[in-house]
């Protein structure tokens, strides 16, 4: 068939991880990304989750691989096994979505938190963007999207408000990170090919998705 490609088949595959408080909407943002499906219902994710999708930048197919973890805070008892699966979380991200929810100020505030953890596990030129989700609840906003901005600004994040629910900006939003990290490869090939080199990735490495998730799954980390 004309255009068909496998779904093995593309140019780059990026991996992108969501990290947030629990309960600010990483799961359903990835279902909306993804599949295109929001869960009401929908519970906290135990331990690790991750979906693909791909997609067409300039000509080329991108792969993302997208992780969820859940994002509860670091009781006595969660410590050990957190500390042990972050590396595998983080290992080979090339971008990350913060999230936070808009109606829950808290949730605001660790961001700064999460923003720590992500770059000491990370190539610093990793692309994140600041997620207000739950726009649609307007009527319940405790994080004013100036505040947001002047964080994202301060500290070099893209940022956007979204809605799982309603689906507002979540593509985009997704879209926009994978298209700058695809900016970030094309112009270390660029200047790859003009100085001899060949490495055209970040610092993350390739991502074996089979490995990752049986030794995380081997932690006791992951939903079935």
């Amino acid at each position: 068939m004309a255009g068909y490609r496998p779904e093995d088949d593309y140019d780059y595959l990026f991996k992108l991880v969501l990290i947030g408080d629990s309960g600010v909407g990483k799961s359903n943002l990835l279902s909306r990304f993804t599949k295109n499906e929001f869960n009401l219902e929908s519970k906290s994710t135990i331990g690790v989750e991750f979906a693909t999708k791909s997609l067409s930048i300039d000509g080329k197919v991108i792969k993302a691989q997208i992780w969820d973890t859940a994002g509860q805070e670091r009781s006595v008892f969660y410590i050990f096994r957190y500390r042990a699966i972050t590396s595998a979380y983080y290992r080979g991200a090339v971008g990350a979505l913060l999230v936070y929810d808009v109606t829950r100020h808290s949730t605001f505030e660790n961001v700064a938190r999460w923003l720590k953890e992500l770059r000491d596990h990370t190539d610093p030129n990793i692309v994140v963007m600041l997620i207000g989700n739950k726009s649609d609840l307007r009527h319940l906003v405790a994080v004013q999207t100036e505040d947001a901005k002047a964080f994202s600004e301060r500290e070099s994040l893209y940022f956007m408000e979204t809605s799982a629910l309603t689906a507002t900006n979540v593509e985009s939003a997704f879209t926009e990170v994978l298209s700058q990290i695809y900016k970030i490869v094309s112009k270390r090939a660029v200047e790859g090919s003009s100085d001899g080199s060949t490495s055209v990735s970040l610092k993350g490495e390739t991502i074996d998705v089979k490995q990752e998730g049986s030794v995380l799954k081997r932690m006791g980390c992951c939903s079935s």
